[in-house]
């Protein structure tokens, strides 16, 4: 009968329905597959990778280096090429001036990366990835270099993020620039702790008098002096050799080290260069972890590291003589390697507090360890500084004991024992909050210790500029120019303390003649 409906009149249709729909569901899942797989074009399509090993990888499989290593690149050497760069970045400086009534506050920083021959950066990187998993090369102290590498890794998680591509970039606080006059910073991408580590030594020695001489020859280090200059050299023993000729530029550090036993006065200082975080040996963690080892952390203090240790170190061994055997702390001797890692890992989420005392130099990795499993770090370190101060306050997160206090019999274990329970609360929910300052990531995050970098340096910039703009218009005769590096043989004074800093007082004496006059003598604190 016409118009009666019939199953089997309608069963091509259905048939071509569900095909359809099989057809669309194979699409979605082939273009699922594709876009895990396919060359990334938006880091927003990849997750923030934090292991230094798996970011070098991709690192490594996407970035192809626009120099040999036998390539070299000599900069023009003439006073011409510094002064036209100088005019030219003064002409745009006073145009972003008299444009913007608000510049240079929330501007981004803008860096140039300096496209340096792959002997000081492709070459090492590969030299790492070649032979990390050799479990073999360790340093005096028993620790794995490559492990010691990858805590003190800031320069390579600075400039992958420094020339990915801006569409694989989320930072906001910095940018790229491709000319050197538009530039407020240069930074310098030289692996100075690879090399040391990796390399025999006078290879090492003489690839870093290469790096020297190859920036000092650029327009750009000429016009400042170095002072807006960005060399990371987080490592104490990295550049060692010769750093004290690019001592006006702005130092990538672990900390200050005011003791001097790996820099030599006047080289570093805080309101010149920049402390920043080693990268954490364990893994975050994150909010879940925290709820659930509230309950779990059953030690009181926990510490594990290398017992003897040289310059301020010394304190870990006083403090074990002191602490060993305690109820409710756990001490035990170890190094940064994989058996380490996991050791670490799990006595610092079973604890509530753990203990960071000063290393070789005042700062140590575990400091870090602490803070991203959770464990509030009890410092007994007097003479360090902490990345980022400017911006994070430690003393949500940390409690801070004077070595005097720390090694009185018994104090310390009474003074954890007295910090009340909502206390202990209230800073182990901060750690959480915390913990994404010391996260080094590809993509960068923001927040994250490569933006908190950036944003620290903007606090810097209007001083870098003064000072260098002020180096190249004062006179030789100056009575404002030191005549002494406030070295031993020419030391005239006590040494002053300001900020947490030391100064020694030395007396500012003109070049005028052999006998300068009383009126051309004047005496500070440099």
């Amino acid at each position: 009968m016409a118009g009666k409906y019939s199953p089997r009149s309608r069963s091509p249709i259905f048939l071509l329905t569900i095909l359809s729909l099989l057809a669309l569901c194979v699409l979605i899942f082939l273009f699922s597959i594709s876009s895990r797989t396919r060359p990334p074009g938006l880091y927003s399509t990849r997750s923030s990778e934090t292991s230094f090993v798996a970011s070098l990888e991709y690192f490594l499989a996407q970035r192809v280096p626009k120099f040999n290593s036998d390539d070299t690149v000599r900069a023009p050497e003439d006073e011409v090429a510094v002064r036209d760069l100088d005019d030219s970045m003064y002409r745009i400086e006073s145009e972003r001036v008299h444009g913007d009534p608000y510049y240079p506050l929330g501007a981004p920083i803008r860096v140039y990366v300096y496209e340096m021959p792959s002997k000081f950066t492709y070459d090492l990187l590969w030299l790492f990835w070649n032979t990390y998993r050799d479990t073999s090369n360790l340093t005096s102290n028993g620790s794995p270099v490559h492990r010691l590498i990858e805590q003190h890794s800031v320069d390579y998680w600075l400039w992958a993020d420094l020339i990915a591509p801006e569409s694989e970039r989320l930072l906001k606080s910095v940018v790229r620039v491709g000319r050197q006059e538009e530039a407020d910073l240069f930074y310098i991408p030289f692996f100075t702790t690879i090399s040391f580590f990796l390399l025999e030594k006078q290879q090492c020695k003489a690839l870093y008098r290469e790096a020297l001489k190859w920036v000092m020859d650029q327009p750009a280090w000429k016009r400042s002096g170095g002072r807006d200059h960005i060399l990371p050299v987080h490592h104490p023993w990295s550049f060692k050799s010769v750093r004290k000729f690019m001592k006006n530029a702005i130092w990538l550090l672990p900390d200050m080290d005011s003791t001097g036993n790996w820099y030599k006065p006047g080289q570093v200082f805080l309101e010149k260069d920049l402390i920043l975080p080693y990268v954490p040996n364990v893994d975050l963690c994150d909010a879940r972890c925290a709820s659930e080892s509230y309950s779990k952390r059953s030690s009181l203090l926990f510490f594990r590291g290398r017992l003897k240790r040289n310059a301020g170190g010394k304190i870990r061994a006083k403090l074990v003589a002191e602490l060993n055997g305690a109820e409710g702390v756990v001490i035990e001797e170890g190094t940064a390697g994989e058996g380490g890692k996991a050791a670490a890992q799990n006595g610092m989420r079973k604890s509530i507090f753990c203990l960071s005392p000063a290393g070789d130099t005042p700062s140590s990795a575990r400091l870090f360890d602490a803070i991203v499993s959770g464990c509030i770090p009890v410092i007994v370190s007097d003479e360090l500084e902490l990345p980022f101060e400017g911006i994070l306050d430690y003393r949500k997160i940390a409690l801070f004991v004077s070595s005097g206090d720390a090694l009185q019999p018994g104090w310390l274990l009474t003074f954890l024992k007295s910090v009340s329970p909502a206390h202990i609360k209230e800073m182990q929910q901060n750690l959480a909050k915390y913990s994404r300052h010391f996260l080094y990531s590809s993509p960068a995050q923001p927040l994250g210790p490569e933006d908190l970098v950036w944003r620290m340096m903007a606090g810097k910039l209007v001083n870098i500029k003064l000072h260098t703009r002020r180096s190249q218009r004062v006179v030789k005769e100056s009575r404002s120019l030191c005549t002494c590096d406030c070295k031993s043989s020419n030391f005239t004074g006590p040494v002053m303390t300001y900020g947490g800093q030391h100064f020694m007082k030395c007396k500012f004496v003109s070049n005028v003649g052999p006998n300068p006059s009383p009126q051309s003598r004047s005496s500070g604190v440099i």
